[in-house]
């Protein structure tokens, strides 16, 4: 008889939990669609120009709807970059953070799964005891002074029946979503920053490189002239004019040589060492090949490419989820518990017939009064949505523009570069020319300086618009969502 009224429970209990598991109050998260926009920007990119037998000045051409691959920095074609990228994914400190992160996030959530499933507790007391003389003797030994022992089990179960739990882990399961694309963002963006410190390293090689040049053309036309003002032929205006612009020169060389140390311990740092520890990576613009295919995922594939949109979509289901949890908290919850077990005073007549004991269970609770807390709990759970929706609309926006951004500063990049690099060239005519004239003195120093000085300005313009190419290649890359979904080291959904 009390067998067949703890199956009789159970049936119920387990008919309950069956009934009521797809009920869960509060809005259902849909997934936002992407926007349906044509394009990034109102005409669409078409190749950009080139610049020929100029370090960096390929035409590139957009490839519309081409995949982005995960080892997107290979498009540069440099070893050594490849190189210090896969090292500093294994061990920059803030990409095991992000790691830690989302395990953290996991295991919150699965901590919170368990409450889908009744808690059991095992449990043995053990007591010694003496009644009073002047009551009746407690046991059925009829004796006073005894020992009590009592194992028992203890059921509990919390039937989901308005979907607060369920709510709680969705809410849990997108926050986990979300440190899964912060990984993923936090990857793309140090690969990203490896490839742009590359590349500033390899410009300011080159300002480097032109600087002491353009230092060794100044000292000698200094040595020049001191040579000529001792033979009269020029007066010390002359001699004191290029020892300024000497001067100036070689004043522009510190700057760039601390700047390239600075690069030097950004990429120390990046790839998870210390400034000391030099790397054997050294770049230079021309270890780097443009290239001269380039990516355009379509405006549909934008939004499932951003991590930072991705993100932005879970904050939103998570907020989502969490109002339903406010709503859950002002219904009914309702409590089933067992207990079984056994208790003798001998302890090995525990388990004998008789000495059983089980009791059944069933409460419910229903909020009445809070003094309006679950009803502000409620509202500010409906605001924060309708936050988080804002703002996965902004993300969503900024992520276009930043691709459109992109696309434009790509297109000046080849223009820059083309006409930065015909304008050295002519000021490099001109400086030859005006100082042929100068030493067969059919001009003046005074033209001759002009023309040096345009020169100087024209050789760091170029390096500087080979730079712009190449880091705005890297943005595009990054802007597109940096091809993370292709990656074996990081976890997919």
């Amino acid at each position: 008889m009390k067998a067949n009224c703890k199956s009789r429970w159970m049936t119920a209990l387990s008919a309950t939990a069956i009934f009521f598991a797809g009920c869960a109050v509060g809005p259902n998260f849909n997934k936002p669609a992407a926007p349906n926009v044509p394009g990034y920007t109102p005409t669409p990119p078409t190749t950009t120009v080139g610049a020929p037998g100029v370090q960096g000045g390929e035409a590139q051409q957009f490839i519309s709807g081409a995949d982005i691959p995960g080892e997107w920095w290979t498009v540069f074609h440099s070893q050594p970059l490849d190189d210090l990228v896969e090292r500093s994914l294994k061990a920059n400190p803030d990409l095991k953070a992000a790691q830690a992160a989302l395990a953290v996030a996991h295991e919150n959530m699965l901590a919170q799964r368990g409450a889908y499933y009744p808690s059991v507790n095992a449990g043995f007391s053990a007591t010694r005891a003496k009644s009073s003389n002047e009551l009746s003797p407690i046991p059925n030994a009829q004796i006073f002074e005894y020992s009590l022992y009592t194992p028992q089990v203890s059921v509990s179960f919390v039937p989901d029946v308005f979907g607060l739990n369920r709510r709680a882990v969705e809410s849990l399961k997108a926050q986990e979503e979300q440190a899964r694309f912060a990984l993923a963002a936090a990857h793309i963006t140090l690969s990203s920053n490896i490839v742009n410190a590359a590349i500033e390293e390899a410009s300011l090689r080159a300002q480097i490189a032109s600087t002491r040049e353009l230092i060794g053309i100044n000292q000698n036309m200094v040595d020049i002239l001191h040579k000529q003002f001792t033979a009269g032929y020029v007066g010390r205006l002359d001699v004191a004019a290029q020892e300024s612009q000497l001067a100036q020169v070689t004043a522009t060389l510190p700057p760039l040589l601390k700047q390239l140390a600075q690069q030097r311990d950004l990429l120390a740092a990046l790839s998870g060492g210390f400034p000391s520890q030099d790397l054997p990576e050294k770049f230079e613009l021309a270890s780097l090949q443009l290239p001269q295919d380039l990516p355009l995922s379509l405006p549909s594939q934008l939004v499932e490419q951003r991590p930072d949109v991705r993100q932005a979509e879970e904050n939103w289901h998570a907020a989502s989820a969490q109002v339903g949890v406010a709503i859950a908290n002002r219904f009914p919850s309702f409590n089933l518990t067992a207990d079984a077990g056994s208790m003798a005073i001998i302890f090995s007549r525990l388990f004998t017939p008789g000495a059983g004991f089980w009791d059944l269970g069933a409460s419910v609770a229903q909020p009445v009064f809070e003094g309006g807390t679950l009803t502000h709990r409620e509202r500010a759970a409906k605001a924060a949505n309708t936050e988080a929706a804002a703002q996965y609309q902004s993300t969503v926006q900024a992520a276009f523009q930043n691709v459109a951004d992109t696309l434009a500063a790509l297109q000046q990049d080849a223009d820059a570069l083309k006409a930065t690099a015909a304008a050295r060239d002519a000021a490099k005519t001109t400086l030859d020319l005006a100082n042929k004239q100068y030493q067969a003195g059919y001009a003046s120093y005074l033209s001759f300086l002009n023309a040096e000085q345009a020169y100087d300005q024209a050789a760091i313009a170029v390096v500087q618009a080979e730079t712009n190419r190449y880091a705005d290649t890297t943005a595009l890359f990054q802007a597109l969502g940096g091809g993370w979904w292709h990656r074996t080291d990081l976890p997919q959904n």
